[in-house]
């Protein structure tokens, strides 16, 4: 039995957190996005998001979304610095609040270094975020 009559709105997770990360100027002239920037040849510094599931608990109307964000640059050593920022700041964003209400960020993996068969070889480092989104509903 649904806990209200009306349609629920999910936030879009990664185009939120994708947002805060773009405002961020410790992210200044880095791309952030759900994809890497076009004409990516794994050369250039960029964040990629992906949701990769997660659960909604109606009881609570939260939905726990698992979103793993790449941190690339043009080497290993220039990658890190990248995957360290975004894993710095994504602290404040419950903290700070955006449209999207955002109740607890949790790492479940912090960086890893993986290479990217997909962009060349591109360097990366990837990291698994929990970010709890409260769900609101819509009027009918």
């Amino acid at each position: 039995m649904p806990v209200s009559p009306e349609p629920l709105v999910f936030p879009d997770v990664e185009q939120a957190v994708a947002e805060f990360l773009r405002a961020r100027p410790e992210l200044s002239g880095v791309p952030v996005g759900t994809s890497v920037p076009p004409g990516f040849d794994g050369t250039q510094r960029a964040v990629a998001l992906t949701r990769l599931g997660g659960v909604y608990l109606d009881d609570d109307r939260l939905d726990h979304a698992e979103v793993r964000l790449d941190s690339y640059g043009p080497d290993k050593t220039a990658a890190h610095p990248v995957a360290l920022v975004v894993r710095g700041v994504l602290p404040l964003l419950s903290a700070l609040g955006s449209g999207t209400v955002f109740s607890d960020v949790t790492e479940l993996q912090g960086p890893c270094f993986v290479l990217d068969r997909k962009h060349s070889d591109a360097n990366r480092y990837v990291m698994r975020y929990r970010f709890v989104a409260r769900v609101v509903s819509r009027p009918a």
